[in-house]
């Protein structure tokens, strides 16, 4: 199945959740478990609106505390009407998040269970924390496995769909297939390099995807730095196209142009870039500092 079925399907599965949870909103009795239902409902609603554009909020950590915030909340505020939602803590701790939130989750989870103990009784209690328990440590070890895929889906995938936007790992192999191809047919190729502020950043990467070319990948080095590799005919249409770049893109940023040829490693480029003082700056035959 590709992807873009996949991210329609998550969605409409998270709409018909928000909308769910608004009917619970508009049932429920108490304003406490009102507000925090619609919270919730608020909370699905945005991401679902943003899956596609995660790159956004990749792993942000106030996006990844709130559905636990939130159950705890709920579980808190109305334990009679809502004991049920205990379960949902181990599909909670599937989601990608760094490990002192799985931690947190897992503390609230219990802080929950055990709160729920009055009103459950005994036997109860026990019976779902054995049974809660084992779920839980399914959810990590799901948690943990996944964590390769998601680290080389980060290296290797596009950063956001339908552009040609990569990662910066994955510009390094690209460098080294260009420098090959370059010499083997005669064709100048440029890394340009971009610097702005981390608010300017999207708007200038979908900027820069639009002024290249399709069989031109753009990348994102890290919250402020993009790069691109340009490739031209000769020196003269390169220049051409450095103009109109910098024509085409807003303003506040630094620039640098370096011929492949002259590139070193891409970690050199990335330093020599950090040292230039001026905006805009071209290596051709010979590296400046």
């Amino acid at each position: 199945m590709q992807s873009k079925y996949k991210v329609g399907l998550m969605r409409l599965n998270l709409w018909a959740a928000a909308s769910l949870l608004i009917l619970l909103a508009y049932l429920s009795e108490r304003l406490s478990s009102t507000l925090l239902l619609v919270l919730a409902s608020v909370w699905l609603m945005v991401t679902a609106s943003l899956l596609e554009m995660s790159h956004r909020r990749p792993a942000t950590v106030p996006w990844q505390l709130l559905p636990g915030l939130l159950l705890a909340g709920l579980l808190l505020a109305d334990p009679e009407r809502h004991a049920l939602w205990l379960w949902v803590w181990p599909a909670l701790l599937m989601l990608p998040q760094p490990g002192w939130v799985l931690a947190l989750t897992c503390l609230l989870a219990a802080l929950t269970w055990w709160l729920l103990a009055d009103m459950l009784g005994i036997e109860q209690t026990l019976f779902s924390g054995l049974v809660l328990l084992p779920l839980m440590l399914l959810g990590l070890a799901r948690n943990r496995h996944l964590l390769p895929t998601r680290a080389t889906a980060r290296q290797r995938m596009r950063l956001v769909p339908g552009l040609p936007l990569w990662s910066g790992h994955q510009l390094s192999a690209d460098l080294r297939r260009e420098r090959a191809r370059c010499r083997r047919e005669g064709v100048h190729a440029e890394l340009m390099l971009l610097r702005t502020s981390r608010h300017q950043l999207w708007p200038i990467a979908q900027d820069l995807c639009r002024l290249t070319h399709e069989f031109e990948n753009c990348y994102r080095l890290d919250h402020r730095t993009l790069a691109t590799l340009l490739l031209s005919r000769d020196d003269k249409q390169a220049s051409e196209r450095r103009h109109t770049l910098l024509k085409g893109l807003r303003p506040s940023a630094k620039v640098r142009f370096a011929s492949l040829n002259e590139l070193g490693t891409l970690e050199e480029a990335v330093q020599r870039f950090e040292r230039q003082r001026e905006e805009i700056q071209v290596e051709t035959e010979s590296v400046h500092g």
